[in-house]
């Protein structure tokens, strides 16, 4: 209990407490018909995005790995993109469906890795599951800009909410099988533990 009390200040872990705190300004600039509040919503999920990657790299520069920034990092991760999701969702930029399964889908393998962990058994994040994140981070920045921009140094409009939507719907293909790809090293890993 010590350990988790005298962490809760440390650098990486307010750096990502920070990002949960972002969530609310994304949400309130997320809009359908003013591209300078959709440019500010984007800057902040980029900023958030930004923390992500500092706050690791703080953990371990300065050797402050934790229990509690172990928990508040991925949290921080799901929360954002789940709020923003589901906010897309009511603004009609997104199918319900498609959230509901990318939803179900992290879920259902933190479910798995906890269950893992409670063995012994220890699943590392695949390179599946990390390019899922990369196209899942693009494709709600592309949502979030959401109006067509041209293209710099080429005479062509870019539509960003159709490119990101499409970007979303391969991130979701790339989710599922990274999905199939931990389920099945989870099924080896106790399959080896039983033998």
């Amino acid at each position: 209990m010590g350990n988790l009390a005298s962490t809760w200040n440390n650098a990486p872990n307010l750096v990502t407490m920070g990002r949960v705190l972002l969530i609310p300004g994304v949400l309130y600039f997320i809009d359908n018909f003013s591209p300078l509040r959709t440019f500010i919503a984007s800057l902040l999920y980029l900023v958030s995005a930004a923390g992500d990657a500092l706050d690791g790299y703080l953990a371990r520069s300065r050797g402050q790995v934790s229990v509690l920034g172990k928990f508040l990092d991925p949290l921080a991760d799901k929360l954002i993109v789940t709020a923003v999701l589901v906010f897309m969702v009511a603004l009609g930029r997104v199918p319900a469906w498609l959230v509901v399964v990318l939803i179900a889908r992290d879920l259902a393998i933190t479910g798995l890795r906890s269950i893992a962990s409670a063995e012994g058994i220890v699943i590392a994040a695949s390179d599946g599951g990390k390019v899922k994140t990369a196209l899942q981070l693009v494709a709600i920045m592309m949502l979030m800009i959401h109006f067509r921009y041209p293209m710099l140094g080429i005479d062509m409009m870019v539509d960003f909410h159709l490119t990101g939507l499409a970007t979303l719907y391969i991130s979701m293909a790339v989710s599922l099988w990274s999905a199939f790809d931990y389920i099945r090293g989870f099924v080896r890993a106790v399959a080896r533990g039983t033998t």
